[in-house]
C-alpha cells in the first residue's frame, strides 16, 4: 500500500463517526436516494420502511438452512436411536428363547445380521476345559491379550480379534467386543460383533447397548452346564 492509499485510508477512518452522527441525524439522506439504497442493497417497501436487499435476504436464509441441517440432524440421531433400542429390546426377546449353548451362539449370529446389518457375532470361551458347540475357542488369557488387562470392552480397530470371525473375518473392518464371565468359578469368556464398515464401531460410541446384550447373553448362558 502507497503512502497516499494509507494516508486516504486513515482519513476514511477519521470520518466513519461522522458519517455514522450525520445520518442518525438525517436518515432521508439514505431513504430518498434510490441509487444508494440500491448500492447498499437495501430498498423501501410500501410502509416507507427499509427492506433488507437480495444480499441480506441471502444471509438469512443461510441462516435458515443451517438451522434447519442441525434440527434435521438432531431428529435423525434421535430416530436411529429409538431403532437401536428397539432391535436391542427384539434382540433380547430372542436370546432368551435360546433352547442350549449352541442355539444360543446361532442366534447371536442372526440378530448380528439381520438385525443390526453386521457381517457376523460370535461368542467365545476360554479353555482348556470344554467349549460348547458352536462358540470359538480361546487359549487361557487371550482375551486379556485382544482386551487389555481387565478391560470389559473395546469399540474400534482391533486385528488381534479377526480370527474369532472364521471365514467372515475378510469382510470385518470394525469390532464390539465385551468381556464375559460364565459359571461357577467363572471362566471367562467373550461376545464380538464385526462391522463392515470402518466406522461402524468407533473408540468414541457408548457400550451401554452392546454391553447390556452382553449380559443377556451371560446369564442366559448359565441355564445350562458346560458339560
Amino acid at each position: 500500500m502507497t503512502g497516499q492509499a494509507a494516508t486516504k485510508l486513515q482519513h476514511a477512518a477519521l470520518q466513519a463517526p461522522r458519517v455514522k452522527a450525520f445520518l442518525r441525524a438525517h436518515p432521508e439522506t439514505v431513504r430518498d436516494d434510490p441509487e444508494l439504497l440500491a448500492g447498499l442493497g437495501l430498498r423501501l417497501d410500501a410502509a416507507n420502511m427499509v427492506e433488507f436487499g437480495p444480499a441480506a435476504l441471502a444471509r438469512v436464509s443461510d441462516a435458515h438452512q443451517r438451522e434447519t441441517h442441525a434440527r434435521r440432524h438432531l431428529e435423525d440421531t434421535a430416530q436411529a436411536n429409538f431403532s437401536a433400542q428397539a432391535q436391542a429390546h427384539g434382540a433380547v426377546i430372542d436370546l432368551l428363547e435360546s433352547r442350549n449353548h449352541s442355539d444360543l451362539a446361532r442366534r447371536i449370529d442372526e440378530i448380528a445380521s439381520l438385525r443390526f446389518g453386521l457381517v457376523t457375532g460370535v461368542v467365545a470361551l476360554e479353555g482348556p476345559a470344554r467349549v460348547p458347540a458352536g462358540w470359538r475357542v480361546l487359549v487361557d488369557g487371550q482375551i486379556d491379550m485382544i482386551l487389555g488387562s481387565q478391560q470389559l470392552t473395546l469399540m474400534g480397530q482391533a486385528p488381534t480379534a479377526l480370527g474369532l470371525f472364521g471365514p467372515a473375518a475378510e469382510h470385518v473392518h470394525s469390532v464390539a467386543l465385551v468381556r464375559l464371565a460364565i459359571g461357577e468359578p467363572a471362566r471367562q469368556g467373550l461376545v464380538a460383533f464385526g462391522s463392515p464398515d470402518e466406522t461402524g464401531f468407533t473408540a468414541e460410541m457408548g457400550t451401554e447397548l452392546v454391553a447390556f446384550l452382553a449380559r443377556v447373553v451371560e446369564r442366559t448362558a448359565e441355564r445350562w452346564p458346560i458339560l
